[in-house]
């Protein structure tokens, strides 16, 4: 009993590690949608294009790892307020199905892009944490995971301070729950929209760099991004808390269906979990979570 036990614990400990991943993921995706409304599908290849960018400068230009993932993350959130001014401030207000189109373009555009400057081949990132694991009352662990942990819940804490104390969190915050409210309050609406892409495509570059340490880089890394659409969906579409939440979850559930059911079953079901998880909630509780139901009156 005893060992089936730590089994469990062991499954659940290593799913907070990609819960916290997949928390930062639907994050990023939360954030845009909440403040714009819409859904950007090219976060995955914000994810992967990081990734190859750290990559880049410790191998090419022996950035040391802290160095080449600050200036991965500044230029993540330069790309972000470029692609706000370019790609979705022109979107705003169009039919639903052309915004969708628009950011699947970019996620094709990107993933090419990327293709051509960086090649299609399979590169092993220059992870600089120790491959030593580290036991704690018997529970296994990585020192990347326990680092992913660490900086993720860190990240979190900051975001949360940000949002809720600083004047510009709450420019953001209620730019996104009243765009016509916050401009007449004379918040630049324009300025909060690029700021929040930025914060955004920053969280995507450190996730992307967390993945690489790993993961092997490669175009599908951009993939890893649709296993956060069950989180978002979780969680409650347009909620922070509900996105942070969600992904824990769903990394959990994944972990516990690939120690378990794959065991049991065969390999596979572990991948299609969180769509399960996914399917269920649309037929149940299609708000999620937190999110807020909206009822329309004929």
């Amino acid at each position: 009993m005893h060992g089936e036990f730590l089994f469990f614990i062991q499954i659940f400990s290593s799913g907070i590690a990609v819960g916290c991943l997949y928390a930062l993921i639907a994050l990023g995706f939360v954030l845009i949608l909440k403040a714009t409304g819409i859904l950007n599908f090219a976060q995955g290849e914000i994810i992967m294009l990081s990734a190859y960018i750290c990559y880049f400068l410790m191998t090419a230009f022996h950035f040391p790892f802290l160095l080449a993932a600050l200036s991965t993350c500044i230029l993540a959130g330069f790309l972000g307020i470029v692609m706000e001014r370019v790609v979705f401030r022109p979107m705003l207000g169009e039919p639903i199905f052309a915004v969708v189109m628009v950011t699947i373009g970019l996620s094709i555009l990107l993933r090419s892009v990327t293709g051509i400057i960086f090649g299609q081949d399979n590169l092993i990132f220059p992870t600089p944490f120790s491959k030593e694991t580290v036991k704690v009352a018997g529970i296994v662990l990585s020192q990347t995971q326990i680092w992913i942990i660490i900086s993720i819940v860190a990240l979190i804490i900051l975001f949360f301070i940000f949002f809720k104390y600083s004047r510009l969190g709450l420019a953001m915050r209620g730019t996104a729950d009243d765009q016509q409210v916050a401009w007449l309050m004379g918040i630049s609406v324009k300025r909060i929209f690029a700021l929040i892409l930025g914060v955004s495509f920053i969280t995507a570059a450190i996730a992307g760099i967390f993945l690489a340490n790993l993961v092997m880089i490669n175009l599908s890394l951009s993939m890893i991004a649709i296993s956060a659409f069950p989180a978002i969906i979780l969680g409650g579409l347009e909620s922070i808390p509900g996105a942070i939440i969600g992904g824990l979850v769903i990394g959990v559930v994944e972990n516990l269906a690939g120690g378990y059911l794959d065991q049991m079953i065969g390999g596979g079901v572990k991948d299609v979990t969180p769509f399960v998880v996914l399917f269920l909630m649309l037929m149940f509780k299609p708000y999620g979570l937190f999110g807020k139901e909206e009822i329309e009156r004929v």
